[in-house]
């Protein structure tokens, strides 16, 4: 079904969940902030399932007993790791075997820089999977325009409260975009975007690397945001207050842990920036983040 945007189809996804009975749903630690609240605010509990790097622990999903998964295979929001084969197999395995569901959001597969892009895994399982995209990453967030395909037993409960919700989207978007995927178009658009995401993607890496030398820089290779982990001792959200205030955009990587823990970082976007502002931006970050020592 076309949606409004990925975020309707979380919300009817999630309705529709609530109404067959579910409370909660596994979500990866750390996971989407965005996604969690769409989540929470139709009534579902999020219980925190770690993710390594390999992706989502299977094996501690199984133990959580929750009847259904949020996750992010091709490209984990927000550390960047791709799920491996044999977690791929075993999450499919877990669905068949509990009649679990996965919910898959491919939020920026199309963005992979080095090599071809990961393949969903609806496209293996689409009897386990309800599989949400859109087009915000790829055209504009102001499309609302995304998409959401679930399982055969799912459909009618999905296409109820869609209904409910909106009584049907608007139709001359989806038209004009149907024509440019048929005159190939969207293709081409992908590939220019590719290359021209991946040059700011170099340059923010440059300059971090410039302008806060040492740090950890992670999920690189793909999507349009990468995660830099700050020294131990250093508030995250302070520093992203801090970042704010100085009209920069980053977010603290603590906000994303349900459960606490783990090191303090930043996670920065760079799709709306060119290299220059990337690199002015970095020079100015670098002079708010708080050593060890002042952070105590």
């Amino acid at each position: 079904m076309v949606t409004t945007g990925a975020a309707q189809g979380f919300a009817v996804l999630a309705a529709a969940l609530r109404a067959g009975g579910a409370t909660a749903i596994g979500f990866e630690e750390p996971g989407s902030y965005g996604v969690r609240g769409h989540l929470e605010s139709h009534g579902l509990r999020l219980v925190p399932v770690p993710v390594d790097g390999d992706g989502i622990d299977v094996a501690a999903l199984d133990r959580s007993g929750t009847p259904a998964v949020f996750v992010t295979p091709a490209h984990q929001f927000p550390t960047g790791v791709v799920l491996a084969p044999g977690r791929r197999a075993a999450l499919v395995e877990w669905a068949r075997r509990t009649g679990g569901l996965i919910v898959e959001d491919d939020y920026d597969a199309e963005f992979r820089y080095d090599r071809d892009p990961v393949g969903c895994l609806q496209g293996i399982a689409p009897d386990e999977v309800a599989y949400i995209g859109s087009v915000s990453k790829a055209l504009a967030p102001a499309l609302r325009l995304g998409w959401l395909a679930v399982p055969g037993k799912w459909r009618d409960a999905v296409a109820e409260r869609k209904a409910w919700a909106d009584l049907g989207g608007p139709v001359l978007e989806q038209l004009a975009f149907a024509e440019l995927l048929a005159s190939g178009g969207y293709d081409r658009h992908l590939r220019r975007a590719r290359l021209e995401h991946r040059r700011r993607r170099d340059a923010l890496v440059t300059a971090l690397r410039r302008h806060l030398p040492g740090l950890r820089i992670s999920g690189v290779a793909a999507g349009l945001h990468l995660v830099v982990e700050l020294p131990e001792g250093v508030d995250d959200e302070a520093v992203a207050g801090r970042a704010r205030a100085a009209g920069l955009g980053p977010l603290p990587l603590s906000r994303m842990r349900l459960s606490g823990g783990g090191p303090p970082g930043l996670v920065l976007g760079y799709a709306a920036n060119a290299p220059g502002e990337l690199e002015t931006a970095v020079a100015r970050l670098g002079t708010l983040v708080t050593s060890p020592r002042e952070a105590v």
